[in-house]
């Protein structure tokens, strides 16, 4: 765990408003959506895919999911061009299952807390690993939590 300076990236994503449990069903059709939007373009995803999250209400997650991009991009249908927020962020690498990743955020939270840190109002993940490609223990997933 540490804090890290980000830099400003700019995004090409897609909002969307769902359960957790349904949250794998928006996602992966979601960032093929993107991903066929990019190609169309000629743009190239500047990283991996990320997933920001705006609430934690686990029955109506408020998420914003896709890829950073060199620049801006123009809006097409669900598809908006977004940012990942520069500043400081304290940052947390889990490697693992999916089902497993509330661990590293309880870690990430009392790393927080034992600084005196005031965190944001979202928080991101970044898929450093595919999960068609990977097995889930060796998933590498980065969480961010911008600070005030």
């Amino acid at each position: 765990m540490e804090v890290r300076e980000v830099t400003e990236q700019h995004t090409a994503s897609i909002r969307a408003t769902t359960p957790v449990e349904k949250l794998s069903e928006v996602l992966g059709p979601g960032y093929g959506e993107i991903m066929q939007y990019l190609g169309a373009s000629g743009v190239q995803p500047a990283g991996p895919p990320f997933t920001m999250y705006h609430n934690m209400d686990m029955s109506a997650l408020d998420v914003e999911f896709g890829f950073p991009v060199a620049a801006k991009v123009e809006a097409k249908g669900r598809i908006k061009p977004g940012k990942l927020p520069a500043g400081r962020a304290a940052v947390t690498m889990h490697i693992g299952p999916y089902d497993k990743i509330q661990e590293a955020y309880n870690r990430l939270t009392a790393f927080v807390k034992e600084k005196g840190l005031e965190m944001g109002s979202s928080c991101y993940e970044v898929y450093l690993s595919d999960p068609n490609e990977s097995p889930p223990q060796e998933l590498q997933t980065e969480i961010y939590f911008p600070l005030r």
